[in-house]
């Protein structure tokens, strides 16, 4: 499979390299977890030839006899090296029984440097502080971007290439099929067979069922606005014998297998959080395409999927603006910095652009507001308001 060098990742291990934190590579399965560590394994040996690189990948037969953790703790002393630079790279470290006592035993003895990926559904964000004893620095790997997509397959036109994209998605490891139905079989395997059954396993699921129609129903309504409750109603209008309770527990679990993003609402103007009623985001949209199919596009919902994981790439928190009874697609939020969103699929025509528009001159504030569209234009202001094509935003041009 052609690689690319992922810059954004890759500098975030550099920066924190030679730091006693435990450094967790989290993502979405089949996001290039593994393909990172590998990268920034020969980044070090690139920089230091003689350090001492332990790595571990119990994705291979070959560390079966390291599944507990006693054997993996004793495996990663023996192979210390003083005098030298210790690494520990232990990829998919959640098959190893107990982990967890490994990894804070050799971080405890401040011998190494300390690099874990593994599956979310047994590795959460959440879970990291009650894990492991030492400090974590977790970086959060997504499926390629628009930019890393045109990279991988040396596209010029940007316009064209969004097109592509929409159409294709950031799961890399369905670029390997030629036929578009084999890369959504691929797509659907992956959510299937690795993160559905991740959680399944995790969690004890025996509604096996009533999980699948809980994905089915966030796929289709990625972009609007979705609670435990509506769901419950929905699914219990088919005869369904279910507890909203249950439903947001399964919620949840998709969340923590980083399936979807949940992005709760904001009252702009009464400063606050809303309690009811979320959005939630694919990490891929092609995982819609690939369950779902093609007959209902829907290109401004996707695109706003598209966007939303594009500003958690970039590091922001995410919400739903709510101001005067009308909606902002996106707040944006990192440190003192803040934007405002409109997403949009056509804005040519004139109603169109008014709706858009509208909610945002409503905000009085002075950060930055931007209507993002296929507009296949350079951008342009309008009272104040940014319009720019949805490529170029993504290109950060």
């Amino acid at each position: 499979m052609k690689l690319i060098e992922r810059r954004q990742y890759l500098d975030k291990l550099i920066n924190v390299l030679g730091t006693p934190d435990i450094k967790v590579i989290t993502g979405v399965r089949r996001s290039g977890k593994s393909k990172l560590l590998e990268a920034f394994r020969a980044y070090i040996e690139s920089e230091n030839p003689d350090c001492n690189i332990i790595q571990i990948n119990f994705n291979l037969p070959d560390y079966d006899d390291l599944l507990t953790y006693r054997a993996l703790y004793d495996y990663v002393n023996a192979h210390y090296v003083a005098g030298k630079g210790n690494f520990v790279f232990i990829d998919e470290v959640q098959m190893c029984k107990d982990f967890e006592k490994a990894v804070n035993g050799l971080h405890a003895s401040e011998k190494y440097d300390i690099y874990i990926t593994g599956s979310n559904a047994f590795l959460l964000s959440s879970d990291l502080a009650t894990l492991f004893t030492g400090r974590t620095f977790e970086i959060k790997v997504y499926p390629f971007s628009f930019s890393e997509y045109m990279k991988y397959f040396g596209l010029k036109d940007r316009y064209d290439a969004l097109d592509k994209y929409v159409l294709e998605g950031g799961m890399s490891g369905s670029y390997l099929y030629k036929d578009q139905e084999a890369k959504y079989d691929y797509i659907a395997d992956v959510f299937d067979t690795l993160i559905v059954r991740d959680i399944r396993k995790k969690y004890k699921i025996r509604n096996t069922q009533l999980m699948d129609r809980i994905v089915d129903f966030l796929m289709d309504n990625v972009s609007n606005l979705s609670s435990a409750r509506n769901i419950t109603n929905t699914l219990g209008s088919m005869q369904e014998k279910i507890h909203h309770t249950t439903v947001g527990n399964y919620m949840q679990y998709l969340c923590n297998a980083f399936a979807f993003y949940k992005v709760r609402r904001y009252d702009i103007k009464g400063k606050k959080y809303l309690s009811s009623n979320d959005k939630y985001y694919l990490s891929d949209h092609t995982f819609r395409y690939a369950k779902l199919g093609t007959k209902n596009m829907d290109y401004g919902r996707i695109l706003e999927n598209i966007v939303a994981i594009e500003l958690l790439r970039r590091g922001y928190e995410v919400y739903v603006g709510i101001l005067y009874k009308k909606e902002i697609d996106f707040v944006a939020v990192k440190r003192s910095e803040k934007i405002y969103i409109q997403v949009s699929d056509n804005i040519s025509e004139e109603k169109t652009f008014e709706r858009e528009v509208a909610p945002l001159l409503q905000i009085k504030d002075a950060y930055p507001k931007y209507v993002i569209a296929r507009t296949r234009h350079d951008e342009y202001q309008y009272e104040g308001i940014k319009v720019i094509d949805i490529a170029d935003w993504l290109l950060d041009k």
